[in-house]
């Protein structure tokens, strides 16, 4: 079976395909300042590191039925030890990232949240040596930057639900693929249990018929046995008569 055909190859580029775009995102999120829209960001990234790993689990698991009889699937112990690193690999990536992010979040959560927070409180404070008019006029731009702020934060949200629509999707297709390769995979050695059934009881039928020849042809002793000899022989002629001179 060529590499276009085989359904695992067909799984690995779509597991590829979402690696990649999880390395994107994780690239993106160490650019970010430690803000709401990072947690946001890391909240997917973490769900997205959950549902490769389960794919690259069922992808495995596949591994694991055609290691049982590898030429029956058309491959041999070098490609199995391939797919393997390759699972393997997949599933040490997605672990670096998510080891990076829950560190991340470690070192950052508490020293920055506390920054922010006095942010907050001195944009909300006023300023006693200040008249009224400067306050107002703080204020609308305190107004203006909240305002555009949050637009860009929404922008970025939009952006981010596209790509999870995106990624839902893909794992979507890998999760309908996977499960039929492995009911494909049960539904294959179940043939083969049943074929190897059939061979054992049609041995058994065989011998049996082996041994009541030998006990007949023993029975018969030296004389029976020339006389169903001729027997067979002229039996032999007749239908050599039958089928080429009639």
């Amino acid at each position: 079976m060529s590499s276009a055909q085989d359904p695992f190859y067909i799984v690995k580029d779509e597991i590829q395909d979402s690696i990649n775009k999880l390395l994107s995102m994780f690239h993106q999120w160490e650019r970010m300042p430690f803000d709401g829209e990072q947690l946001r960001l890391t909240k997917e990234l973490l769900a997205g590191c959950d549902s490769i790993e389960w794919q690259v689990d069922e992808l495995d698991k596949t591994i694991s039925v055609a290691a049982k009889d590898p030429s029956w699937y058309g491959i041999d112990l070098m490609e199995l030890d391939k797919r393997r690193i390759w699972t393997s690999n997949a599933r040490s990536q997605v672990r670096k990232v998510k080891k990076s992010i829950v560190n991340g979040e470690e070192s950052n959560g508490t020293s920055t949240s506390n920054v922010n927070e006095m942010r907050r409180e001195l944009m909300r404070l006023p300023n006693p040596h200040q008249t009224d008019k400067p306050n107002l006029y703080a204020a609308q731009d305190n107004d203006n930057f909240i305002s555009s702020e949050s637009d860009r934060q929404q922008l970025l949200i939009r952006q981010q639900d596209e790509e999870l629509d995106e990624l839902s999707a893909s794992v979507e297709r890998i999760g309908g693929v996977g499960l039929t390769i492995h009911e494909e995979l049960l539904a294959q050695e179940k043939i083969m249990d049943d074929l190897g059934m059939e061979m054992d009881s049609t041995s058994n039928r065989l011998d049996f018929v082996q041994k009541k020849v030998a006990m007949v042809m023993k029975k018969a002793g030296a004389k029976g046995q020339f006389i169903m000899i001729l027997f067979l022989l002229a039996l032999f002629i007749i239908l050599f008569v039958l089928v080429f001179f009639t």
